[in-house]
């Protein structure tokens, strides 16, 4: 009875940790508003209104990340992926409702170091996703 029973607890703590280990598959993050020339995945990629999906691939991680840290994304125009590089995920803060937290699906598209890195941050499910493309010159 005793041996039956450590085996259901450690099949229920299997299912419950199950998800937090779980490979991301591919799903749409957003839609980024981008306003200058950047570089993404060694392509240029001009301004407009893109659609970011995550492709369900993951980085090979950094000795001390999870599994879990960068992921590939791709940039959709017109339902075609005209583009792909990666991103970080790290958990997202939490943010009491009401404040400042952005909610939806629109990104947050920041220009950095002296203008020369656009950083497009997403949040879904609980993870911020961070995209840091060079601007093209």
């Amino acid at each position: 009875m005793r041996k039956a029973f450590t085996v259901g607890v450690a099949f229920v703590c299997a299912l419950a940790a199950g998800p937090a280990f779980a490979h991301h598959g591919p799903s749409v993050l957003g839609t980024a508003q981008i306003s200058a020339p950047v570089m993404v995945g060694n392509m240029p990629l001009q301004p407009g209104t893109y659609e970011i999906r995550l492709t369900g691939e993951h980085l090979t991680p950094l000795p001390g990340q999870s599994e879990e840290a960068g992921q590939v994304v791709a940039f959709v125009k017109d339902g075609m992926v005209v583009a792909k590089d990666a991103a970080e995920v790290m958990p997202a803060p939490n943010v009491p409702v009401g404040t400042s937290g952005r909610a939806g699906t629109r990104a947050l598209v920041q220009r950095l170091k002296g203008d020369e890195f656009l950083r497009i941050s997403m949040t879904k499910d609980g993870e911020r996703y961070l995209i840091h493309l060079p601007l093209a010159k």
